[in-house]
Order: structure tokens, then sequence, then C-alpha cells
């Protein structure tokens, strides 16, 4: 049962939800074989043999760097085939969601998104999907000889296992109908800690009373090395920039800690933050629907608890 993970990069550096699927696909059992496409650093792609990856595949031509969807489905279909891959493993991501159904498309695969577990392989190929944007888990049996599996985020702990490993360049033959669309211009968000990589997320809704607020919740984030996030109505009121919007029609995220500051906890919300591991309520509001949602909840004028936390937070480091 050979195995091939799509790891995706930014800047030159191998994504954190990357990492999770190849250490996903080691704990499989089968022998691991790691890709990357485009611009990434040797170095990162050296480490990825720490996470399980026992050979790693390095498609460097630089038409590559933007991420166009065909190209990629078009390499990785290729790679399945010189690597005589039974199952692609990748994050499911903005990039690598579309990039499995059409990889899955062109070899006639099984695919499943929102994986949250290993496989059950005891009678057959079962695996556990995440459904209903986190309220419920489906059992999908996977019946075609190749499988495509998208993860969902903390499916897998991004554990070292091994060492440092050589990298293989991977020359690839890209045809012109693989550019047939092409992204004219994009925009990145900003900040020290991106929302969908971040193990910690401090969000904030209209109980921060506006903008010029912001500062403490800030403050609270960058004491934690945390991402910043808000609410919709937030973000549609001009306090945040949109990419902060966390929630259903916004970012998902699955951090190991949640924290929700003056958040009703309205259920488009929830159904954005329902996959993190531990949730935290700050609202002065005791009756806010948040709390039924949260592991830990403080009933408190934000204003007063947020420099309070920061403060005993620094002064436990």
């Amino acid at each position: 049962m050979a195995i091939l993970v799509f790891v995706e990069s930014a800047e030159g550096k191998i994504k954190k939800t990357s990492l999770e699927a190849v250490a996903y696909a080691h704990a499989m059992g089968g022998p691991v074989t790691a890709i990357a496409l485009g611009a990434v650093e040797k170095s990162e792609l050296e480490n990825l043999g720490k996470y399980g990856a026992q050979k790693v595949l390095h498609a460097a031509d630089e038409k590559l760097n933007q991420g166009i969807i065909q190209a990629y489905a078009s390499v990785l279909a290729k790679a399945m085939e010189d690597e005589n891959a039974d199952i692609l493993v990748l994050a499911n991501s903005t990039l690598g969601t579309p990039v499995s159904a059409r990889v899955a498309a062109k070899i006639g695969a099984s695919l499943a998104s929102n994986v949250a577990e290993l496989p059950a392989t005891a009678g057959g190929f079962v695996v556990k999907r995440s459904i209903y944007t986190g309220k419920a888990f489906a059992f999908v049996e996977l019946k075609n000889q190749k499988k495509v599996l998208g993860i969902k985020k903390n499916a897998a702990e991004a554990n070292e296992v091994g060492s440092p490993i050589s990298v293989t360049p991977y020359a690839v033959q890209l045809a012109d109908a693989d550019f047939s669309t092409s992204i004219t211009s994009s925009e990145k968000a900003t900040g020290e800690v991106l929302l969908p990589e971040a193990n910690i997320v401090v969000s904030g809704g209209r109980g921060m009373k506006g903008p010029e607020h912001w500062g403490m919740l800030e403050e609270l984030a960058k004491t934690l090395h945390a991402a910043t996030g808000c609410s919709k109505p937030v973000s549609d009121m001009g306090w945040r920039p949109h990419h902060e919007h966390v929630g259903q029609t916004g970012v998902k995220v699955a951090p190991q800690l949640y924290i929700a500051i003056g958040i009703s906890g309205a259920i488009q919300h929830l159904a954005g933050v329902n996959s993190s591991k531990c949730i935290v309520v700050i609202n002065k509001d005791g009756e806010a629907p948040f709390f039924k949602a949260a592991d830990y909840g403080i009933v408190g004028d934000a204003f007063d608890v947020l420099p309070k936390l920061t403060e005993a937070i620094k002064a436990s480091k």
C-alpha cells in the first residue's frame, strides 16, 4: 500500500497541515513518498523525513509556483503512476480540496474529504469523515483500488519519527491545457500567525465595542503567539479585515485553543470553530449561547478580564 502525500508550501515553507498529512500517511503503515510543487526551500523538504516520509520528490518547475489546480492535479496523477501509489493523502485546504477532486476524477479513485481519523482496514477501507460543518460524522467505505484522502486539521499529530532525508528532483511535462486558467492577482492575509495554520486563535466580536479597542485583544494574541479572528458582524462593519472572519461563511479553524471574546455564539460562528480542541469564552452576558459550546467560560467584562489575563500569562512565562 504505497502512499503519496502532496505537501503544500507558502513562501518556501512547508505548511503545518501538510506535516500532519505526512504523519498521517506514516501512521497508515505503507511506504510514504512526499511530493512538493514549485519553489520550496531544500531544508524544508529534507525535514519531511522527520515526519515519516521515506522519499521526497520536488517538481521545481517555476510554472508550478502559482498553484494552478489543473496543473497540480496532472502532476500528482502522474506521480501516483510513477510511484505505483494506491493512495494520495493531502490536507483539506483552499488548494488541496479542489486538487483532490480533480486527481480523483483523473485516475478514477474513491475520494473522501474532511477525514478525521486513520482508516479502518480490517474489513475493507472505511474512513471517518466530519460532516455538517463538524456537527456529525459519517463512516464511508472506499471501494476503488485508488483512493484520495483529504484530511482535516488535527487528524494526526505532526510528531517527529525519523531524520532528514535527501530530495529527489521530479521532472514534469506540463501541457498548455493545464494552464487554460491563470491567477491574475491574489491578496494574502497578513499577520505574524495566519488563521488556517494557527494552534491558538484569539477572536473578538461586537462586545469589543469598536476597532479602537482591539489593541488589548491583539496584545493577548501576541502574548500567546496566536492568530487573531473576529465574528462576521465585526468584519461586515469594517472593524477588522474580512480575512479574519471566522465562521461558516468565513474561515473554518481547528486550533488547539480558541478564545472567543465578546462573541454571542451564533450558530454560523460555531460552525466555523466547533473542531477546536478547547474553547474558552469571555462574555459579560452569562446567558450567551457560546457558553453552551465552551470548555471553559469567564463571565465578565472583556475590558476588565483581558488586561488581567494577559498580565497573568506574561507573569507565568
